[in-house]
């Protein structure tokens, strides 16, 4: 399956529920499903089987964190070869992408915004640039915006942007410095994203 290049808002009225695709528009009174809280196309939600309710959780994980199908299998196939409750461990591993630890911080609006500027170089991780936006983060990492990306006129747009949003507790922000560290791996509780990640575990163990 393609990356979806199409209007995100959609995706998000697809799943009835807030993606965060689109940065500060989704915390706001524009933001679609405000005004308009039901499918593409249709005049009311649908009802779903158990197997609908299952894949409907695995697109709206795979779509907040913006990934193809078969890098979502990846995931859960690594989360499966690992210790402990399979559920958390998939979503501790997409918790610790470096995009999405980019997007946490508040260094990007949003996790799309987040992978560009990863991919165009402008962070460091541990004091080595690192441009693959799927590089997973451990406890201890400093991530950090490179001295030269901190004249670009976006980034300081948007620390401005996000300086009133609260950073989670596994995360410790610098923005003097413009520096985060990760303190350690966050459990399922400070996880913060909306998901039964059992229906996931249920669909892929199949």
């Amino acid at each position: 399956m393609a990356r979806h290049i199409g209007p995100v808002c959609k995706l998000c009225r697809r799943e009835g529920e807030k993606l965060f695709l689109k940065g500060n528009k989704c915390l706001g009174p524009k933001c679609i499903l405000e005004k308009r809280n039901s499918p593409p196309g249709q005049g009311k939600k649908q009802k779903f089987s158990d197997y609908g309710l299952r894949l409907r959780e695995k697109q709206k994980l795979r779509r907040m964190y913006g990934l193809l199908d078969r890098q979502f299998r990846s995931y859960f196939r690594m989360a499966e070869k690992k210790k402990g409750i399979t559920g958390e461990i998939l979503l501790q591993l997409l918790e610790r992408r470096l995009d999405n630890i980019v997007f946490r911080l508040g260094f990007a609006t949003s996790r799309n915004e987040a992978r560009q500027l990863v991919r165009h170089s402008h962070f460091q991780v541990n004091g080595r640039r690192v441009n693959i936006p799927s590089y997973l983060i451990k406890a201890g990492d400093t991530i950090r915006v490179k001295e030269k990306s901190k004249k670009v006129v976006r980034i300081k747009e948007i620390m401005e942007l996000t300086k009133e949003r609260e950073v989670p507790g596994w995360l410790e922000l610098d923005r003097k410095s413009l520096a985060g560290t990760v303190a350690k791996i966050p459990s399922r509780e400070e996880i913060a994203v909306p998901i039964q990640e059992k229906l996931i575990v249920e669909l892929l163990s199949r």
